[in-house]
C-alpha cells in the first residue's frame, strides 16, 4: 500500500488549509495569496532583511494536532521571490484514540524563487497516530534550504514513545513529477529501530537538513563537515541535486543548534547571503 493510499479516519476533527503565493513586485517579495480554511494560518509577514525577502510567520492556534484532525499547506514561490517560513514555537502530534492525523505540504519554487522552509520541531505524543507528507517542486534555477526535526515522546516529562505510529514521506521533484531525492519512514512504538545502531540508536531525536538549487556541492559539504555539532550524531551526503546533512541527537535542543548552525552555514554557499536567525527563534 502506497503511503498517499492510508486511511485518515477524519470523520470528526480539525480539517485546515493554508494556500499561499509570493511574488516578486519592484524589487520586493509580496505575500501576495493568504487563503486560509480552518485553524491554520499567518500570524504575520516581515522585512528583518529589507524587501528582498519576505518572512512569514505561520500559526496552528489550537498549537497540536490530533487524532481526525487533517492539516494542508500549499506554497508557491513565483518567479524571483525569496521566503523565508518559520513558525513561532515546537508543532505537537497529540495522542489519538484511533483516528490518524495527517499534515500534507506541497512546495512549489519557480525558475529564480527561493524558499527558506524552517518550522521548529514536531512533538510526537507517545499513543501518536500520525502521518506527514511533504513534496518540493523545485524548478531549475530555483533555491531552496529546509530542514525537518521530530522528537519522540515529551521530553521534559519524561515521556517515551512505546505505542502508536509515525509515518512519514519527504520529496523533492521536478515540477513534472522527475524524482530528484525521496526518503520515507514507517515508526511503531517500540520499535526495534529505535535502539538499533544500524537506526537511531537510542537517540530520540533526529532531523535533516537539505540544500537544493544551483550551489558548489563540495565545497559545501566540506564546510558542514567541519562544524562541530556537539551532543549530535551527524552525516553529509551530495546528491546531484541536492546536499544533506542529517543529525541524530537525545535532545531537541542539540538538534536544533546543529541545524541552525548548518543552515548558518549553508545560506552563504546557496543564496550569497548571511544568515540572520528569524527573532521568534529566541522568544
Amino acid at each position: 500500500m502506497r503511503l498517499d493510499d492510508l486511511p485518515t479516519e477524519s470523520a470528526s476533527g480539525w480539517h485546515a488549509h493554508l494556500d499561499l503565493l509570493v511574488e516578486a513586485r519592484h524589487g520586493r517579495s509580496v505575500l501576495s495569496r493568504n487563503r486560509h480554511e480552518g485553524p491554520l494560518r499567518v500570524q504575520k509577514a516581515l522585512y528583518p532583511e529589507g524587501d528582498g525577502v519576505c518572512q512569514i510567520l505561520m500559526l496552528h492556534p489550537p498549537a497540536g494536532i490530533a487524532g481526525g484532525d487533517r492539516l494542508r499547506i500549499d506554497l508557491c514561490m513565483a518567479a524571483g521571490a525569496h521566503a523565508q517560513l518559520t513558525t513561532p514555537g515546537a508543532g505537537k502530534w497529540y495522542r489519538s484514540a484511533g483516528p490518524l492525523a495527517t499534515q500534507d505540504i506541497t512546495l512549489d519554487v519557480a525558475p529564480g524563487a527561493t524558499l527558506e522552509w524552517l518550522p521548529q520541531e514536531a512533538i510526537l505524543f507517545d499513543q501518536a497516530r500520525a502521518r506527514a507528507t511533504t513534496t518540493l517542486r523545485l524548478a531549475e534555477g530555483g533555491r531552496c534550504i529546509g530542514w525537518d526535526i521530530l522528537c519522540l515522546g515529551r521530553q521534559a516529562s519524561g515521556e517515551r514513545f512505546t505505542q502508536g505510529s509515525f509515518r512519514q514521506r519527504l520529496r523533492l521533484e521536478r515540477p513534472d513529477g522527475r524524482p530528484l531525492w525521496q526518503e520515507s519512514l514507517h515508526l511503531t512504538g517500540s520499535d526495534a529501530a529505535l535502539e538499533a545502531a544500524v537506526a537511531l540508536g537510542g537517540h530520540r531525536v533526529w532531523g535533516a537538513l537539505w540544500v537544493a538549487g544551483p550551489h558548489d556541492a563540495p565545497a559545501l559539504v566540506a564546510a558542514l563537515r567541519a562544524l562541530d555539532m556537539q551532543g549530535t550524531a551527524c552525516g553529509v551526503s551530495a546528491l546531484p541535486h541536492v546536499s544533506i546533512l542529517r543529525v541524530l541527537a537525545h535532545c531537541a535542543e542539540d538538534a536544533r543548534h546543529a541545524l541552525e548552525a548548518a543552515w548558518a552555514t549553508a545560506r552563504p554557499h546557496l543564496l550569497g547571503r548571511a544568515a540572520r536567525a528569524p527573532r521568534i527563534w529566541s522568544t
